[in-house]
């Protein structure tokens, strides 16, 4: 698909195309087209380009995600390019508009935004290397320290210590990057530019450090808060982290798993649980809450009911829901404005089909993104499905890996989802009769793999056959055998795996010492 491009756009795209031309001619070039030579030169991956543009920047503001995305002059939007030339050459760039003495206008900017860039898992840009969250968190942390230190060791224009620039970012820290950012963190003051968070995603982080950087964060500015691998956050520092802190503009939260287990409550959980709600509830912009894997069977309407502003996200993906649960979701207000839901982990057929069906009737109108997987959900119950997610037209994500379905099944499935207008992404199980016969479900991992490939893959294409004879080429069809992609775990692997590693070589040691001592 070809985007069309303007004039103006053709003609920016000829002039950044010859890097010492277009470097040599800034200083001529008009500040109102600064934002279109960017795109041009974000699109035709020109560093060096990138950096002298932002190192002369002459407006007020320098936000990524408007300038990548849709404009009059060319529709593609690119804030989903994270491409490492260009960003590496994005913040070098700002770096040196602070030490820039001979700049030929004015400094004007007072506010950098890099939250609108997007991590994707395909990448289009040329140079296949792509700069992660993780690794943007990284590169600001140290280049505001690189400037402090070139600051007080080098003789700078005085003009350069009045420069202050709030650089907006989603900061994603873990133990590697964590000194760095701390730093960067802490002399905020003294720095002309200023780390503000706007989102924080914590992964592998002891609790210690994991406190003392939040509170770092300016956490009166955080919109979005991930606590998310390896940080073992437990209910009762939950209720010590509400306590002490406000998060008065908090609109997301995401917990780790067991954060919350109910099967080990006392009285005083039951009250810690009351006080964790309640403080919820003063969190007037929460619309977005994922509490995955932690056991709260019985107890959704204590952690819920005191939340002021209807929810828009809602994971309780294996959370041991009851009955109840799912009655005072179907029943609660938030379900007329649910846009995204999880219910993955619970079996919907056998424990609460009427009530789920309630929940999703309620939800229908505004429904935009819907995951069952491993929800036990079979063969004599898509007919049932199909007639509940008829109303959701509005449906643009359908997630149910993990469930028994025959490969006729998921067939007639898809002979419907083509109806759904607006639907673009389903990840569906490998069917049940493409694994060996008497396999149970949910299966585990050593089983996942042990399927017929050519079967499968068969029927993947009879399938793609459906979508395409319907005109639906726009609906990606997949199976992620081990879940969604997620750009933050990709890009710190390495990291969690040698965590897992170390607490995994820990653990067979203390083991080790305790049979010891008992022989």
């Amino acid at each position: 698909r070809t985007t069309m491009k303007s004039l103006r756009f053709i003609s920016a795209e000829a002039f950044v195309s010859n890097a010492e031309f277009a470097r040599k001619s800034l200083g001529a070039v008009a500040h109102d087209l600064f934002p279109l030579l960017f795109k041009a030169s974000y699109l035709l991956e020109q560093g060096e380009v990138i950096h002298d543009l932002v190192e002369n920047w002459p407006l007020f503001d320098f936000n990524v995600g408007k300038l990548l995305g849709a404009t009059l002059d060319y529709q593609e939007d690119l804030s989903h390019r994270t491409c490492s030339v260009c960003l590496e050459s994005c913040l070098t760039g700002l770096r040196d508009y602070v030490l820039n003495p001979s700049s030929p206008y004015m400094k004007k900017l007072r506010v950098v935004d890099l939250t609108g860039i997007k991590d994707v898992e395909v990448q289009f840009c040329k140079c296949k290397k792509t700069m992660g969250r993780w690794a943007r968190t990284q590169l600001l942390s140290k280049l505001c320290s690189e400037l402090l230190v070139y600051m007080q060791q080098a003789q700078c224009n005085p003009g350069t210590f009045e420069i202050s620039i709030n650089v907006l970012i989603d900061l994603f820290v873990t133990e590697r990057n964590y000194e760095l950012v701390v730093q960067a963190l802490l002399k905020k003051c003294s720095c002309p530019l200023k780390v503000c968070c706007v989102a924080f995603r914590s992964d592998n982080l002891t609790l210690q450090k994991f406190f003392y950087i939040i509170k770092l964060t300016d956490p009166s500015l955080l919109r979005k808060l991930e606590i998310v691998h390896n940080v073992h956050l437990e209910m009762e520092h939950l209720e010590i982290l509400f306590n002490s802190i406000h998060f008065p503009l908090l609109m997301s939260l995401t917990l780790p798993a067991r954060t919350f287990n109910v099967r080990r409550f006392t009285t005083t959980d039951e009250q810690m649980l009351t006080n964790i709600g309640e403080k919820m509830g003063e969190m007037t912009q929460l619309t977005e809450l994922s509490v995955s894997f932690s056991i709260l069977t019985g107890r959704i309407q204590k952690l819920l009911s005191p939340l002021k502003t209807p929810l828009k996200m809602l994971d309780v993906s294996n959370c041991s829901l009851n009955h109840a649960d799912m009655a005072f979701l179907a029943n609660s207000f938030h379900a007329n404005h649910l846009e995204a839901l999880d219910l993955s982990g619970h079996d919907i057929p056998e424990l609460y089909p009427s009530t789920f069906f309630k929940l999703l009737s309620h939800c229908s109108s505004v429904l935009r993104s819907l995951t069952l997987e491993d929800c036990n959900i079979q063969d004599t119950h898509v007919n049932m499905l199909i007639l509940g997610l008829s109303p959701c037209q509005k449906l643009q994500e359908f997630k149910f890996i993990g469930n028994p379905l025959s490969s006729q099944a998921l067939k007639h499935l898809f002979t419907f989802l083509c109806e759904l207008p607006m639907l673009k992404n389903v990840e569906f199980p490998v069917p049940r009769d493409c694994y060996p016969i008497g396999i149970t479900y949910p299966i585990d991992d050593a089983s996942l793999c042990r399927f017929d490939r050519q079967k499968y893959e068969r029927v993947a294409e009879e399938l793609n056959l459906i979508l395409l004879q319907a005109n639906r080429e726009d609906v990606k069809a997949s199976t992620p055998l081990f879940g969604s992609y997620d750009a933050a775990v990709q890009e710190t692997n390495n990291e969690l795996g040698a965590y897992l590693i170390k607490s995994f070589k820990e653990t067979l040691e203390k083991f080790t010492t305790s049979f010891n001592k008992m022989s």
